[in-house]
Parts: structure tokens; C-alpha cells; sequence
């Protein structure tokens, strides 16, 4: 059976658990829990929230939050360490970025950190651009930021 990825609210339990998680590996990636240039976003700021599951299992999430009446930023992409390399990370994304065009955001935008190199390649493979750092991540010497048209 393959994964049914759907929107669910951002306290949904196996969204927690899988930002939980993504945290503790991004702790232990950088040596501290310093690690994300303006702060992690508040519930409020998430517009959507997709989760992928396969069988009752949770496999990877991710979210949008609205920069502008153009753009969206991703949010949380993560896909637990079992499931990467599963073509899940693309399908959340794809999801993701139809949900943007859906609701009319023409560019999706993110930020990374210099740490995450396999992030940047996934990134950089499905057609995203690096870009001056923006927002929140300007002079932040550990992101990376990046963007793609989706409308």
C-alpha cells in the first residue's frame, strides 16, 4: 500500500510527535537547540498542515504559512529516517505546492540550515532556486534560502 498524505490540524498528535522528532535531529545536527533564525512558528501562522501515513503510521509532514498575497513559506518538512529516500518527501512537497497554488500563492519559499546538506540537494533536485537570504533569515549565518514558481 502506498501513503495517503491529508491536511490535519497542526496540534493533530502524529504531527507533534514527527516535529518532535525533526527537532531532536536538528539538536543533534548543530550541537545545540539554537538552531532556527527567527523562531519556530506559532499555530496561528500555519495556514496548512499535511501529514503522510501509511498503514496508521506516520511518515513525514509538512506545512505552509503565508508570506504575502504571492507567496507561502514551507514549513516542518520532514519525513522520519525510515521512510526517506520512499518518494514521500516529494509528495508532500508536491502537495504542499499545490495547496499554494490553490489558494493563489504563486511562489513557495523556505529556509534550510548549511548543516543540512541533504535537505539543500532535495531542494535544489525538484526545481527549487537559492535566493538572498529574506525575512527572518537575513544575516543568519546558517540558512540557506530558497524558492520555486507553482502558479
Amino acid at each position: 500500500m502506498t501513503w495517503m498524505i491529508e491536511e490535519r490540524p497542526w496540534d493533530d498528535p502524529d504531527g507533534v510527535a514527527l516535529r518532535k522528532a525533526q527537532r531532536v535531529e536538528l539538536d543533534a545536527r548543530y550541537g545545540s537547540d539554537d538552531h532556527e533564525p527567527g523562531g519556530a512558528p506559532a499555530a496561528s501562522e500555519i495556514d496548512v498542515f499535511l501529514v503522510a501515513t501509511r498503514d496508521g503510521e506516520a511518515l513525514g509532514c509538512g506545512a505552509l504559512r503565508q508570506l504575502d498575497d504571492e507567496s507561502a513559506e514551507v514549513k516542518r518538512m520532514y519525513v522520519a529516517p525510515a521512510s526517506r529516500g520512499s518518494g514521500v518527501a516529494t509528495a508532500i512537497l508536491r502537495a504542499l505546492e499545490a495547496a499554494a497554488a490553490g489558494r493563489g500563492w504563486a511562489t513557495v519559499r523556505l529556509e534550510t540550515g548549511t548543516e543540512q546538506p541533504e535537505a539543500i540537494r532535495f531542494y535544489q533536485r525538484e526545481g527549487y532556486r537559492e535566493i538572498p537570504l529574506y525575512g527572518k533569515y537575513v544575516g543568519s549565518p546558517i540558512s540557506k534560502c530558497f524558492e520555486r514558481r507553482v502558479g
